[in-house]
């Protein structure tokens, strides 16, 4: 069990988009620090995302890309 609860962000890759959800709530390992969410939270963003009029009235933002290259040590 997650020992504390936060409100954080998921970012979601969904045909070839970003989206981001803000104010998702989550808990937090102590030990690892990973965050997890309920499956009723899971089963909402996932809602959220299928309904698309609400994704066309989102605000959007700007999203630098930056390629990964492993430069020789």
């Amino acid at each position: 069990m997650a020992s504390k609860e936060i409100l954080g962000h998921r970012i979601l890759g969904i045909k070839g988009k970003l989206i981001v959800i803000e104010g998702v709530p989550a808990g937090v390992y102590s030990q690892c620090g990973e965050k997890v969410v309920q499956a009723d939270v899971g089963r909402a963003i996932a809602a959220l995302v299928e309904d698309s009029k609400r994704l066309r009235r989102a605000r959007t933002i700007s999203v630098p890309v930056i390629k990964f290259v492993e430069e020789a040590a």
